[in-house]
């Protein structure tokens, strides 16, 4: 049996996996363990040591993820979690300081994966009768996700019945704590009443405003992060099926909804400082992360309007142009 390297990388990145499970962050320590798994698994062996983590190995490595068919926002997820390990090594005295160690590797964002819906096939996902109950029933939680300015199923599905003051919601985000507060409109009413909660609370359990999570398990408890892994996956799985009802073109994810009333306010002309508080985005960067890309057609338009507008200007003479 392989010993652990009390001082290696693996042993690193356990104890502090271990760290964010005590402090109930499972959604953190999932993406770290995974990230882990997949490195090691690359190295060949549960234990690998800081010596291991060279500029060379992690830039194969990143090749090796790209010809597996990840998507590099996949790959930078993985590299950024690795090189947090590999700081918080170089912190502890336990791994040498090695400049752009992750130079060679993606570390970045790819915009070009776009998640936004056009407005016309938003319009059916939100409106078009799927003339299913179950099918209804992911149409209204995806409806109030997007009437939530764009509220993640993360904090949709924990929102607690005490976040519901009068007609307004304020909640603390579930990824970043940050305060949030979103006046309730009318057409969510309705909604709401359709998916609240009936079940009693239970003592130190979270009384969940919507049924989707149960509400019998601690905040902290693990076994409460999995049945939110659980409802995430039959949300996503329940929204291609009523995607594929619908007849939309779009892939469509939990993401779909926040990324799509985002970009919504983007083209209506509301300004990224504004889409950005709307979010709960720390960073505006964030925000210009979520925003998509205008598309082809439009930037092509916008070529053409720029060459016009200097090909009819004159020199000595300007003017002008409306293009």
């Amino acid at each position: 049996m392989q010993m652990m390297n009390r001082n290696g990388f693996s042993r690193c990145a356990e104890f502090y996996i271990g760290r964010l499970r005590k402090e109930g962050r499972h959604s953190t320590a999932h993406v770290y363990k995974n990230a882990l798994f997949s490195f090691s698994k690359y190295c060949g062996t549960s234990n690998v040591s800081f010596r291991q983590v060279t500029r060379e190995r992690l830039r194969r490595y990143g090749q090796y993820l790209y010809e597996c068919g990840l998507k590099l926002n996949t790959i930078s997820t993985y590299m950024r979690m690795l090189r947090s390990i590999y700081n918080r090594g170089v912190e502890a005295g336990s791994a040498p300081y090695v400049p752009r160690l992750f130079h060679d590797v993606y570390t970045g964002v790819d915009v070009r994966q776009k998640k936004a819906l056009p407005a016309t096939e938003l319009h059916k996902l939100l409106y078009e009768d799927p003339k299913s109950e179950r099918l209804r029933r992911t149409q209204a939680i995806a409806a109030l996700m997007f009437q939530f300015c764009g509220m993640s199923f993360a904090d949709l599905a924990h929102l607690e019945k005490s976040a519901l003051d009068q007609n307004v919601l304020r909640y603390n985000r579930i990824k970043t704590k940050t305060p949030m507060s979103v006046e309730v409109l009318n057409t969510a009413k309705e909604m709401i009443n359709q998916l609240r909660s009936k079940e009693d609370s239970h003592p130190d359990c979270p009384d969940y405003l919507f049924d989707i999570l149960r509400g019998d398990k601690k905040r902290t408890d693990e076994r409460g992060y999995r049945e939110y892994q659980s409802a995430l996956r039959r949300f996503n799985n329940n929204l291609k099926d009523l995607a594929r009802t619908l007849h939309l073109q779009s892939p469509v994810t939990s993401y779909t909804l926040r990324h799509s009333w985002a970009t919504t306010a983007k083209y209506r002309g509301v300004s990224i400082e504004m889409i950005s508080e709307s979010l709960g985005h720390k960073s505006i960067k964030t925000t210009q992360i979520y925003l998509k890309g205008f598309e082809l057609k439009e930037r092509t338009e916008v070529n053409k309007g720029n060459l016009s507008y200097v090909r009819n200007c004159s020199v000595g003479s300007p003017k002008i142009v409306k293009c």
